[in-house]
């Protein structure tokens, strides 16, 4: 069903953070995801799929090769762990909190809200509190319908479900995780995904800490990883960069080697706007994403509305990868890829002045020198590097 025409599609902040939408647009089903669908659709579904996940669940079948021997898988599915502890408690009623629901409140909302005077400030306080707990980057933006999922997904048959928020909600804080640079530099490999798993354990305590600190001073709040909406449009929207090629959010602070996560919740607090910085332009001229996929997933080209496959949403113009094919490579892998992740030349250290020199000029007219700068940029790293460095720690 497309969007209600008595209802506008479009917003005025749609142009300052890149969404274009078209009248066919409509709200995407998580059912459709290309990680819900390898359950239940046969065009996804196959005995590799079955493998990849069952790796994560049981002992992994290791096999000879850098990156992808016992101990890296090991590491990677104990990085997950507490985000598994977390997704699995509701299992049984058909609920995977944090992927295909949203995560339960385990705090009540004080009966007294505290009185907020200045929504400004509680943001600045939020934002303080979010790094506390250990987020890397916090934005907040409106609660935009849009890009809510139009249901969650029952795990016990993957049929559609309700997934009704409370009452009044109108903002969503948005936080960013920040993945290890030295393991992403291995991908592809297990080891590589500990990356991964490590931030979503991280963003689910995140999450779930900050949420409980605003149900405590009587606001209700919803802690949400990859469940209830999609989180890049609402990362743009607050703020925290923009979405590229790789259909990724580039931030200023630690270029697309990130996961975000989110709250919906009624405290009253002021919103982030988009920050437009010309991302977009030099994305625009460069291919190193698309060029190193694989499986040739990622688009050339200019942006185009939908995409190839049930997992696109329709009705936006953007970069759109072809979901099926990047999947199919990560079940054959049996762990994630992130090889658009590690090749991105804003995929760098910004703590070092050359980086920040480079970030000035691949956002500026100067962007073909800074792209011809980057030719040689993100080459793969070893996995054997990294456990060699941890080996060599001195003690």
């Amino acid at each position: 069903m497309r969007w209600p025409q008595n209802t506008p599609p479009r917003q005025d902040s749609d142009a300052a953070a890149g969404i274009e939408i078209s009248d066919a647009f409509e709200r995407f089903s998580q059912r459709n995801d290309i990680f819900t669908r390898a359950f239940w659709d046969p065009r996804v579904k196959s005995k590799h799929t079955e493998k990849f996940f069952a790796s994560y669940r049981m002992e992994a079948a290791p096999r000879r090769g850098d990156g992808f021997t016992q101990r890296d898988f090991a590491l990677r599915n104990a990085a997950w762990l507490i985000s598994d502890v977390i997704a699995n408690r509701r299992g049984e009623d058909g609920i995977r909190e944090g992927f295909q629901a949203a995560i339960e409140n385990d705090t009540p909302v004080a009966p007294d809200p505290i009185a907020i005077e200045d929504p400004g400030q509680m943001s600045a306080e939020i934002k303080r509190i979010s790094k506390f707990f250990g987020a890397d980057l916090c934005g907040i933006t409106d609660l935009d319908e849009r890009w809510l999922y139009s249901a969650r997904v029952d795990t016990r048959d993957f049929s559609e479900a309700p997934h009704p928020l409370p009452q009044g909600l109108n903002s969503v804080i948005v936080l960013g995780h920040e993945m290890e640079a030295d393991l992403v530099a291995t991908y592809p490999s297990a080891l590589a995904g500990a990356a991964t798993g490590r931030e979503y354990s991280h963003e689910t305590s995140v999450v779930m800490q900050l949420a409980a600190y605003i149900r405590n001073l009587g606001y209700e709040a919803v802690p949400s990883m990859n469940d209830t909406g999609l989180v890049i449009p609402y990362a743009v929207k607050a703020g925290l960069g923009e979405y590229a090629r790789n259909q990724m959010v580039i931030t200023p602070e630690f270029g697309p080697r990130l996961r975000f996560s989110k709250i919906f919740t009624n405290l009253p607090l002021t919103h982030d706007a988009p920050k437009p910085q010309g991302v977009r332009a030099f994305c625009d001229i460069c291919t190193k994403c698309a060029d190193a996929c694989p499986v040739k997933a990622l688009p050339f080209g200019a942006p185009q509305e939908g995409g190839s496959n049930i997992s696109a949403i329709k009705g936006v113009r953007k970069w759109t990868s072809d979901a099926e094919k990047c999947f199919s490579f990560w079940a054959k892998l049996a762990t994630d890829c992130a090889i658009c992740m590690r090749v991105c030349p804003f995929n760098r250290d910004y703590t070092k002045v050359q980086n920040r020199v480079w970030l000035r000029l691949a956002l500026s007219r100067f962007r073909k020198l800074a792209l011809r700068l980057a030719k040689d940029h993100g080459t793969r790293v070893k996995p054997g590097t990294w456990w060699a460095q941890d080996s060599n720690t001195d003690t």
